[in-house]
Formats: C-alpha cells, structure tokens, sequence
C-alpha cells in the first residue's frame, strides 16, 4: 500500500490537507480492520491476539484523532463500515502466524511513512490553513511516535519468534 511520497505541492489548501488527512483515516481504517480479523484467529496465542486487539484500538483513538481535524476543515472522512466490509470481502484473514505478524507489520510501517511524509511535506510548504498547523503537526507526530513503537513491538514479536 505504499505509494509515492506526499509532495510539498500536495499540501497548498485546505482541501489537500483533509484530502491527505483521509487517507490517513483509511489507513488507519484499514489496519484497524484487519488486526480485528486477524485477532480471532484460534492458531494465536493469548498474547499475539491481545497485541492485535491493542493494535486495532489505536488505530480506531488515531482515526478519531484525523477525524477531529478533518472536521475542522469542514470535510468529511469514509465511514469505518464501508471499509470494514470492504476488507470483510477483498481480505482474507492471515492463516499462519508469521502472516498475522507480517501483516500487521504492513500496516504499521505503512501508517509510519505515510505520516512521516506528510509532517514534512507540511514543514516544506509555507501554505496557509484555517486548522492550526502546530496542533496538526503535533497531532500527526504524536500518532508517528505510536505507529513507530508498533512496528517496534511487531519486529519484536518476530525476533522471538524465530
């Protein structure tokens, strides 16, 4: 799910900053609803399944959390069950453990780069914004730092289990 870094020029109005803001919110969808379907799967262990479920609570606090400020621009995000019932459809729940485990991992380093291009896409533009860029940037460090510790956690959990 990588894609091109986000651009500079991306970010020159409001409407490209709550464009960019919801496709964090569909990431950040997308890992919540894979981490619940991966967490009910009987081949986990009680502490994988509780990594998942902590996984897929932050996702849902970091996708209030882009929602709020997408609000603030006047725009509107996907709503979390269309995306959830498009996983239900287009993803088939990993079979063996180290599946679950690199499947999550995607979905934390993906989030990580994303927000990390886009906190220096909004450093690199001089555009102005009726949302307070700092709170924005803030808000976008802050979940960075939580998608980071995660691959972290996920990386981890591999090591071990090698």
């Amino acid at each position: 799910m990588e894609g091109a870094p986000v651009s500079q020029a991306a970010l020159s109005s409001d409407h490209q900053l709550a464009r960019l803001l919801q496709i964090g919110v569909v990431l950040e969808e997308l890992a919540e609803a894979r981490a619940r379907r991966n967490a009910v799967n009987p081949e986990l262990d009680g502490e994988f399944r509780t990594v998942l479920r902590d996984a897929a609570e932050e996702s849902a606090t970091h996708r209030e959390r882009l929602d709020a400020l997408i609000e603030r621009l006047n725009a509107e995000t996907v709503p979390f069950e269309q995306i959830e019932h498009l996983v239900g459809e287009q993803y088939e729940p990993a079979d063996e453990f180290d599946g679950v485990l690199y499947d999550q991992l995607c979905s934390e380093a993906t989030a990580y780069k994303f927000y990390d291009d886009l906190i220096a896409a909004l450093a690199g533009t001089d555009a102005r914004f009726t949302v307070d860029r700092h709170h924005v940037v803030e808000t976008l460090r802050s979940i960075r730092a939580e998608e980071q510790a995660g691959v972290k956690q996920i990386t981890d959990l591999m090591e071990t289990t090698e």
